[in-house]
């Protein structure tokens, strides 16, 4: 006989499907926020460029 460690899709109900829904909605757009996709949604802020050494 086998104990099953997680809740299975048996016991999923819509509540859990709307709120991992929401959940990962909310992850992903947290993602965009923290690490925007294109160089220009980037903030106007000073860079810093490293120089080689030259021998």
């Amino acid at each position: 006989m086998t104990k099953r460690i997680g809740p299975s899709l048996k016991d999923f109900t819509r509540r859990d499907f709307l709120a991992s829904s929401a959940l990962t909605a909310v992850l992903f757009i947290a993602a965009l926020l923290l690490f925007p996709a294109s160089h220009e949604a980037e903030g106007e802020g000073s860079q810093v460029t490293a120089q080689a050494l030259s021998r």
